[in-house]
């Protein structure tokens, strides 16, 4: 799905192609936001001869932040890693059960992991892990994991019945 189709479209699926595209633009912003704090403290440290106090820290959950925001928009628009090698050959057909499959499968690991993140980040809040400099609780970064992986779930949902309308039509 190419990422104009995913942002043209109208009712709940375009609804929901428009929230993971904004939500993937905010993990690009977390980013730079990363990206700036390391020249910051890479000035700093040259410059001043002190560096930016706890920017591993920030760059640890930053760059988390980030790469789970991007995974429901990769799923959207088909841009995760596939094997066509194996698939190049094959008919429209063969090529449209294997993405559903894959949509389903990404699916099962999108609840699997917010499942399990929920009871991680539980976990991190009741024993009370914080950064070792910035004190920042570890529980904080599992927030936005967490909408990123309900988001990757909703994403392999649009997937998945874009993928069985396609085999149902036998395109």
């Amino acid at each position: 799905m190419s990422a104009s189709y995913a942002q043209s479209g109208s009712g709940f699926f375009g609804a929901a192609a428009r929230l993971i595209t904004v939500w993937a633009l905010l993990g690009g912003i977390v980013l730079l936001l990363v990206v700036a704090v390391n020249m910051i403290s890479i000035i700093g440290s040259s410059i001043f001869g002190s560096p930016f106090p706890g920017d591993f820290e920030l760059t640890e959950m930053g760059v988390a932040v980030a790469v789970f925001s991007f995974l429901p928009y990769c799923q959207l628009v088909g841009a995760n890693v596939s094997a066509d090698i194996f698939t190049s050959a094959a008919s429209r057909r063969t090529v449209a059960f294997f993405t559903m499959l894959g949509s389903l499968v990404a699916l099962g690991f999108a609840v699997l992991l917010l499942w399990r993140m929920y009871f991680g980040m539980l976990d991190q809040k009741e024993y009370d892990y914080t950064t070792t400099i910035l004190q920042i609780p570890h529980w904080l970064a599992f927030v936005p994991i967490l909408v990123s992986l309900a988001l990757l779930a909703l994403a392999a949902f649009v997937t998945l019945t874009r993928d069985l309308t396609v085999l149902s039509k036998g395109q």
